[in-house]
């Protein structure tokens, strides 16, 4: 795969090099990083462990190439990737591969997550243009007690250096969806992907540099996040992070100092089933929502809140549904395929035994082998319980009894995360009026939660994030306003 043909030139031995000034270069530290296959629980990657002289290296090429960058025309820019996603849809096929091997991610989602990064591309490139091409002219007449003798410009200039961070679960799509917006706007890119991971995205990187953009544009650094993890994101060369991510995110927010923000941490959505909904449909959804690529997505729906008169209905519906779930390697494309590390699986076990200590009603047998939990249904599950309030980032849900709206509202909300949420019931009225109770960025009606399409605004309040991603919320994050002020003589008037 990548030992030959077009991405060759980024391995040496069974070591992935990193990229730094449009070139792929092995780390002096003579040190590698290991991926474990969760299938196998066996090293299927490496990847370089990168120096702090090295970071400093990458970013002082981005800073250098930033410069020349912002000078380059929109269409020019655009054009470059426009042909970037071209090169990146070519080689799904490799970079799937890499998908399915690093994160356990089933083969036609694999599939599925490097094409829609490549529509990310082609549609950011298109918005940027029509965005950054537009300013603004203001005259100072239109304020109260001014004379029109001043006239302001406005335009969007590029912020300069951002931090890119993306996440396991999506380390393809969720890199583009902040590389896109930095590069359309001016910027340059030093990328950090994750571990679990990374082989994709410096896959992905490649096709960057084969579209042939300017030399230290786009720098990729790997390594532990406990040798360069704070040194990057405290570094004074970097004016921006995009982070998408865990509770890191937090304690990112902490130490960044005077620098903007772009953050997408976790979240524990919530599901509020009424008794007017269609619980066919919501069921489907639940099941869809809450089991997709095992749990591991902070869209997943992570509690359902269903009232009383319908919950026995809804969890046989749902529990119908899991029965038809396929379990096993993300080759074969199972629906639940093993979560991405050993200590993931054992986080989401003790938020079971935890359950199943405080008699938690357990719709299916718990069963693990290795990394791969088989899906489970938590129903009667209480407040008391961690798994009411923890996110499992795995293939388990947890089902709560209500009898009424406001005990479902109040469980959402007194919850410390506010990314998504969803509620199901045949009254549109009903579904505003929680959609406007409920403390999160984003509430589905009659759907479960989902970031997507990448164009529309996403975002999470509490501990669930700083700011708004979606491409148009994204390259307006990643640009200021530059503002040039004329001014004239006052003019002389006469009457008569």
């Amino acid at each position: 795969m990548a030992g030959s043909g077009t991405f060759s030139e980024i391995i040496d031995g069974d070591v992935y090099k990193y990229y730094v000034d449009g070139q792929w270069k092995k780390s002096s530290s003579g040190k590698s990083v290991p991926i474990i296959n969760p299938t196998t629980r066996n090293t299927h990657y490496k990847v370089q462990a990168c120096t702090q002289e090295e970071v400093n290296n990458v970013i002082d090429s981005a800073k250098k190439a930033q410069k020349l960058w912002a000078k380059t025309p929109l269409w020019k820019r655009a054009e470059l990737l426009h042909k970037a996603a071209a090169i990146l849809k070519e080689n799904k096929a490799p970079i799937a591969e890499c998908l399915v091997k690093e994160i356990a991610k089933p083969a036609k989602d694999s599939v599925t997550e490097v094409v829609r990064s490549g529509d990310l591309i082609s549609y950011c490139a298109e918005e940027g243009v029509r965005i950054l091409g537009e300013g603004k002219f203001l005259v100072s007449d239109s304020f109260p007690g001014n004379d029109r003798t001043k006239y302001c410009l406005t335009s969007k200039i590029p912020i300069g250096v951002v931090l890119a961070i993306p996440p396991f679960n999506y380390p393809v799509n969720l890199a583009i969806s902040k590389i896109a917006p930095a590069l359309i706007a001016g910027n340059s890119i030093v990328l950090k992907p994750p571990t679990q991971g990374a082989v994709a995205a410096l896959h992905m990187v490649h096709c960057f540099h084969l579209a042939g953009f300017p030399k230290g544009l786009i720098g990729c650094v790997t390594g532990k996040g406990s040798e360069i993890g704070d040194f990057l994101t405290m570094h004074p060369g970097v004016n921006c992070i995009s982070f998408t991510g865990g509770d890191t995110g937090i304690s990112i927010s902490r130490k960044a100092g005077m620098v903007p923000l772009q953050m997408e941490l976790g979240g524990k959505d919530a599901c509020i089933v009424l008794e007017d909904a269609d619980l066919d449909l919501a069921a489907a959804n639940i099941v869809k929502g809450g089991f997709s690529y095992s749990g591991q997505r902070c869209t997943a729906v992570k509690v359902v809140l269903v009232m009383e008169k319908v919950a026995s209905s809804l969890v046989k519906k749902v529990n119908e549904k899991v029965a038809k779930l396929t379990v096993g390697p993300p080759e074969d494309d199972c629906d639940i395929t093993p979560v991405v590390t050993e200590s993931s699986a054992n986080f989401i076990e003790g938020l079971v035994m935890d359950a199943k200590e405080k008699k938690a009603t357990f719709c299916q047998e718990y069963k693990r082998k290795g990394n791969l939990i088989w899906p489970l249904l938590l129903d009667n599950v209480r407040p008391d319980m961690r798994i009411a309030w923890e996110e499992p980032f795995g293939p388990v849900l947890p089902v709560i009894r209500i009898n009424s709206v406001e005990e479902g509202i109040h469980h959402c909300n007194a919850s410390n995360f506010g990314l998504q949420g969803c509620v199901f019931t045949s009254d549109i009225n009903k579904a505003i009026m929680i959609s406007d109770a409920m403390e999160t960025g984003t509430v589905q009606i009659n759907s479960a939660p989902a970031r997507g399409p990448d164009h529309f605004p996403f975002q999470g309040i509490k501990d669930s994030g700083i700011g708004s991603q979606g491409i148009t919320n994204s390259i307006h994050m990643m640009t200021k306003v530059k503002t040039t002020v004329i001014n004239l003589p006052a003019p002389s008037y006469t009457m008569g």
